[in-house]
């Protein structure tokens, strides 16, 4: 588990001393992450798509952030929403190429939605998401 934290917060760019414990991720959301985290993940997922990032903030409103140089904890959650999915299929997948495909293709498990769009969608939605590939872990197969 505190290896899977340490990925996430290395995905978001977090490198306090006490990155990887079970509260650091939420105390630098509750702080306001970094606005380059949302830069990193939308590397990191869609690094061809130059407008990913405004899905997870948009626009105007990262224009803002920048000037802040920090999110707001409804903005941080989602990006570090998405950093936990991805993190997770990393390390089922070992291949970034692979997990961006499986985010991207719509999954009959998921009423035919990307799992990229349904982990963005909602905090469950994630959830939804990380189960998918837990089952994917343990049975052989996404």
């Amino acid at each position: 588990m505190a290896t899977q934290l340490k990925d996430i917060d290395a995905l978001l760019g977090l490198t306090a001393e006490n990155a990887g414990s079970a509260l650091a991720l939420a105390h630098s959301i509750e702080n306001g992450l970094p606005v380059a985290a949302v830069d990193r993940m939308a590397r990191a997922v869609a690094p061809n798509d130059n407008r990913f990032k405004f899905r997870l903030v948009p626009k105007a409103t990262l224009d803002r952030r920048r000037k802040t140089k920090r999110l707001t904890s409804d903005e941080g959650n989602r990006v570090a929403r998405l950093a936990k999915v991805y993190g997770f299929a990393l390390s089922i997948f070992k291949d970034e190429a692979d997990v961006r495909q499986f985010l991207e293709r719509p999954h009959v498990m998921l009423e035919g939605k990307a799992p990229r769009d349904v982990a963005l969608a909602t905090g469950p939605g994630a959830d939804a998401v990380i189960n998918l590939l837990g089952r994917a872990a343990y049975s052989g197969g996404v």
